[in-house]
């Protein structure tokens, strides 16, 4: 590896060596139109240094994005990987659009059934969680059984309840088309071509760009006291008070712990939720607390779907949820008045993103079909 050396370190070195101030102006010259270039290096491939803090910007008082260092962001991927997310030609008989079929922007990329249907109208198991910020996340799913987006992304290419797709069919429709060769290359480098692990790499850059931050609550806090009515900052402090203890479980920027909660919901084992993972009694019916971000759009809720609106859930945890061994002793009767459950409503409806929810840079790209 090369030794850089510092500026001052360089004249030193030609001072010494008494070379003619002539040439010492040149060099230096050609000196730091090295460094320059040398910091502006090609993003355009899989060694490509990570640049997540330079060309992705990300919402006030949100950290970075961190990018994987064997799959670094670079624009013409996550291009790409828009493409992909809608692109029908991943699926069986092209028969559904990609990821967009049951992570739609409308509800801020997730569904609003209780369960997605796959390929054939087959359900899946559980309700889709939202895609919104979902790069800050350190577990995936309900279960928290995922951990890097690049794994759902290539599983659901042939999962039989998802896209049923045959990777060497996707891949060779891929290279039949005028356009996707060429975008590979610029992507991941000038040898590449359509492959499976490369589409869901591409895929997870795009995914890991849907940041969400900009709500009214966003706005509010960040200065402008105008942003949020009356209401919505009563349910605020309402949220953010030891009377709801709300703010317990849905916690931080993304408004979650990541932590695995049985929040009363069912009385039954139709579904341990974490239990699957860790074999652990004592997970059995936990679910992960999910991002409150966005909450407005994308009904129904709970792992199972089984509340229909905000004011079933906030109905729920009123009266202290339903029997259940595991049941979290944070879930207790609050007994709220109607004001008071009005007003948590209309302060979960200011944590939606409407201009992430609109914008024209996560949707589907208008040259598709």
């Amino acid at each position: 590896m090369m030794k850089i050396i510092s500026f001052v370190q360089f004249q030193m070195k030609i001072k010494f060596l008494h070379i003619p101030i002539i040439c010492i102006k040149i060099t230096i010259v050609y000196f730091v139109l090295f460094i320059a270039l040398s910091s502006c290096s090609e993003t355009g491939t899989e060694n490509s240094t990570k640049i997540s803090d330079k060309l992705f910007e990300v919402p006030l008082g949100f950290p970075n994005v961190n990018f994987p260092d064997d799959n670094p962001y670079n624009p013409v991927k996550a291009e790409l990987g828009r493409r992909l997310f809608y692109e029908r030609r991943l699926s069986k008989d092209n028969l559904l659009p990609s990821c967009s079929h049951c992570m739609k922007q409308s509800n801020a990329f997730a569904d609003c059934s209780p369960v997605s249907l796959g390929y054939g109208g087959d359900p899946e198991t559980r309700n889709t969680m939202s895609l919104a910020n979902v790069a800050y996340r350190k577990s995936l799913f309900w279960d928290g059984r995922g951990k890097r987006i690049e794994q759902p992304a290539y599983r659901s290419l042939f999962l039989p309840y998802i896209l049923n797709g045959d990777t060497n069919e996707i891949e060779q429709k891929l290279k039949a088309d005028p356009i996707y060769p060429e975008l590979f290359r610029k992507a991941f480098g000038e040898n590449a071509e359509p492959k499976a692990y490369l589409i869901a790499k591409a895929i997870a850059t795009f995914v890991r760009t849907l940041i969400s931050g900009n709500s009214a609550y966003d706005k509010y806090i960040r200065g402008n006291k105008t942003a949020m009515t009356q209401s919505q900052i009563r349910g605020m402090k309402l949220f953010f008070s030891e009377k709801t203890n709300c703010s317990k479980c849905h916690i931080g920027f993304l408004f979650t712990d990541e932590k695995f909660h049985n929040t009363a919901v069912v009385t039954h084992y139709f579904d341990r939720g974490r239990y699957y993972i860790t074999n652990n009694f004592q997970d059995l019916g936990k679910f992960i607390t999910p991002t409150l971000r966005n909450v407005e759009v994308n009904p129904p809720y709970m792992h199972n779907g089984e509340l229909n609106t905000l004011e079933e859930v906030i109905e729920h945890y009123n009266r202290g949820g339903r029997l259940f061994i595991n049941k979290d002793t944070l879930i207790r009767a609050l007994n709220l008045t109607y004001q008071e459950k009005v007003d948590l409503i209309n302060f979960l409806k200011a944590l939606t993103d409407w201009e992430f929810i609109n914008n024209p840079k996560f949707g589907k790209p208008s040259n598709m079909k």
